[in-house]
């Protein structure tokens, strides 16, 4: 019987002890890809390409795409911040809430300035929400526009 509960928890054991926990850290920021993805260097000078938490910035070629850029580089350009690490994307990427300095969170920060949509598909952040409609409310950032493009619809491109 000792034999059976062995085999039965070895697979258990070698799953729980292959998962890798992500960590908080603290990172440079060394550059801005656009208004929501950041590349950052931590304490052991790897580079790290980090994709913001629940929002979604205009893409370059959009109309206030290159703003949500500079908005970011503003804020967190060369500044050393904390990563709260939500897990990987689909093309490698660090999924985080950058935290600057002041505890400020650059994903809130970017929707409360009109430069990104709350990305609700993906995140339950609900006061992402609540800043995204004030700003709607207030007709600041790209939401001075009467009908803004969402980036995931200026991606794809018109439906069929």
């Amino acid at each position: 019987m000792q034999n059976v509960s062995f085999i039965f928890f070895l697979p258990l054991w070698i799953f729980l002890t292959s998962i890798t926990f992500a960590a908080d850290f603290h990172a440079k920021v060394i550059h801005i890809a656009d208004g929501d993805t950041i590349t950052v260097l931590n304490e052991t000078n790897e580079q790290i390409k980090i994709r913001l938490n629940g929002i979604d910035c205009p893409e370059k070629l959009q109309t206030y795409g290159n703003k949500a850029k500079q908005f970011t580089k503003n804020l967190v350009h060369g500044q050393m911040v904390t990563i709260k690490v939500y897990g990987t994307d689909r093309y490698g990427r660090t999924i985080g809430n950058v935290i600057v300095g002041d505890g400020r969170n650059l994903s809130q920060e970017l929707v409360r300035a009109g430069y990104a949509w709350w990305f609700f598909k993906y995140s339950d952040n609900e006061q992402l929400g609540i800043f995204e409609v004030k700003a709607k409310i207030e007709k600041v950032g790209l939401w001075k526009d009467k009908n803004p493009v969402p980036p995931w619809i200026f991606r794809n491109g018109p439906r069929q």
